[in-house]
């Protein structure tokens, strides 16, 4: 059955003290407004609308065009004035709507599809999602009869005396008959402590055309949490965290220390990895299986093969091939492609460059704009000159060649199949297959020079 969706985006968010509005602000990889799309989406959501106003371009740019829709609210006059502002969006459909606000990150696909069960089953014109807190400050009140069935909501500001006492409090998140939801919202005055359209004025209206509402009361207070500041923002996030390692731990991934371990919303991981202390896997992350990453590792949009180790390192936007391994203290940067059992070593750079399977470059080095062929060895203070102050220019070393410590070769420059390098040698021309290549000063020798100095200086 159909199914439409309503986020509400529009709002400032001024105690976030932010230039970012406050739905783009992110938990655990992803904008606020995003992780409500998808708890939508997974409930069977096709487009959402998603209503903006406060920094209204930058949350569209944040949001793929073709996954949303949007909707603009020019004056934040209150939740009713915001959901009326989906009408036209939504003007050839009728059926269920869900709506919910931008800034309830921990708000899942499973907790919507049962307040649309329930909205379904009932045949109510509304279904409200809520909980109860033994210190309901702040939140709007769910007021029903003596048959427990609701009549209205009141916000906090409105509440009187007896209402303030109820515990069972609204989560802003609904589902309306789209039909009577966009009939009844005109219909909204003012006539309150904030001076707004409230969207919990509809429930009222419902009441008075003697239709059903219904109720569905959620056992986990946290699915609604609202982000309001930076703190909330925290916990929400360590929330979600907790979400996101339990997930991978139940499906087969070590997990070492949880508490120092931070894993983004899009991150897979395979059986039988480890993930050691203080380690950060974050962007469209993927990790093969029985790899071992960390510990003191941070990998961001990387793609990892089976059987890799990263040890103390930080990857972004790189990938490493089945049976490779990077670190202590390696940096791969964008670009950096590591072929089948690739051994990056400490304190080396790679950089925009292709790493041939089964070729070393162990110590103290850096790669980039290059090319290295299968099985070839780098040595220990190799550098290659790609920059010349204006131009990058490329480096090709072929297949089982050597290039040996304390190399300099100033791209561009070829190194065919074969080649040898010795140490200490700065390249600035091709070298053939198979050739030895030197270019280096002839070491000269001045008997007992060292001795007629030293006694030089001490007289």
């Amino acid at each position: 059955m159909a199914l439409a969706g309503i986020i509400m985006a529009a709002g400032q968010g001024t105690r976030m003290k932010s230039e970012t509005p406050k739905v783009l602000h992110l938990v655990c990889g992803l904008p606020m407004v995003e992780h409500v799309g998808r708890a939508m989406q997974k409930a069977g959501v096709n487009r959402p609308v998603v209503i903006v106003g406060h920094g209204a371009e930058k949350v569209k740019e944040s949001l793929d065009s073709h996954t949303y829709a949007f909707a603009t609210q020019s004056e934040q006059l209150g939740t009713g004035h915001a959901v009326l502002m989906a009408k036209e969006a939504l003007a050839s459909y009728e059926g269920c709507v869900l709506v919910a606000p931008g800034d309830t990150p921990l708000l899942d696909g499973e907790a919507l599809s049962s307040l649309v069960a329930k909205h379904r089953e009932t045949g109510a014109l509304c279904t409200v999602a809520a909980f109860r807190l033994s210190d309901p400050t702040g939140y709007g009140r769910v007021i029903t009869d003596a048959m427990g069935r609701p009549l209205r909501i009141v916000e906090q500001k409105d509440c009187s005396t007896e209402e303030a006492k109820v515990n069972l409090v609204n989560s802003s998140v609904y589902c309306f008959d789209s039909k009577t939801l966009f009939a009844l919202l005109p219909r909204l005055g003012t006539a309150n402590a904030q001076g707004e359209y409230y969207l919990t004025d509809v429930l009222s209206e419902i009441v008075k055309m003697g239709g059903v509402i219904a109720v569905v009361e959620y056992s986990d207070p946290d699915l609604f949490m609202g982000v309001n500041d930076r703190w909330s923002l925290a916990q929400a996030g360590k929330i979600f965290q907790t979400r996101i390692l339990r997930h991978h731990a139940l499906n087969g991934v070590t997990i070492v220390d949880p508490s120092t371990t931070f894993i983004e919303a899009d991150v897979k991981i395979g059986q039988d990895t480890v993930i050691e202390p203080m380690t950060s896997l974050a962007g469209a992350t993927t990790i093969g299986a029985n790899c071992v990453i960390g510990p003191q590792t941070k990998i961001q949009s990387s793609q990892i093969g089976d059987n890799v180790e990263v040890l103390m390192s930080y990857l972004k936007a790189a990938s490493m091939a089945d049976g490779s391994r990077c670190g202590p203290f390696a940096h791969l940067r964008p670009g950096a492609q590591l072929g089948e059992r690739v051994k990056i070593g400490n304190f080396v750079e790679v950089k925009k460059s292709i790493i041939g399977d089964g070729a070393q470059v162990n110590h103290l080095s850096y790669i980039g704009d290059a090319t290295i062929g299968t099985k070839t060895n780098i040595g220990a203070g190799t550098i290659t000159c790609n920059y010349d102050g204006f131009r990058k220019h490329e480096t090709t070393i072929g297949s089982y060649c050597f290039v040996g410590s304390n190399s300099t070769l100033v791209a561009p420059v070829t190194l065919q199949d074969g080649v040898f390098i010795a140490a200490g040698s700065v390249i600035t021309k091709d070298v053939s297959a198979d050739a030895l290549a030197l270019g280096r000063a002839q070491q000269v020798e001045k008997t007992e020079w060292a001795k007629r100095w030293r006694e030089k200086n001490q007289s």
